[in-house]
């Protein structure tokens, strides 16, 4: 899917990219169940990392650590937000 064919209409920019050229895009076409579904799987896997956190100490942790692991949720997050606004837009 090059940038220059890119159907901004159908296909949607998730706003984690970092790019001009989006890389990971949603099909606004998909069925809502479909994009709810994809939502629910990154909400939730989001969900399970900040539960397996609270029973962690960060006595030792490096900062670096810390970075990555807020970085992963930010992406799941926001991408499971943009998927949900999207899933909602298609129903009825």
């Amino acid at each position: 899917m090059n940038a220059m064919n890119l159907d901004r209409t159908r296909y949607q920019p998730l706003k984690s990219n970092f790019t001009d050229t989006p890389a990971l895009v949603i099909d606004t076409q998909a069925d809502a169940l479909d994009l709810y579904s994809c939502a629910r799987q990154r909400l939730r896997a989001a969900s399970d990392l900040l539960e397996t956190l609270t029973c962690l100490s960060f006595d030792q942790a490096d900062s670096k650590d810390t970075t990555h692991v807020v970085n992963a949720l930010y992406l799941l997050v926001q991408d499971g937000c943009d998927l949900l606004e999207h899933a909602h837009l298609r129903m009825p």
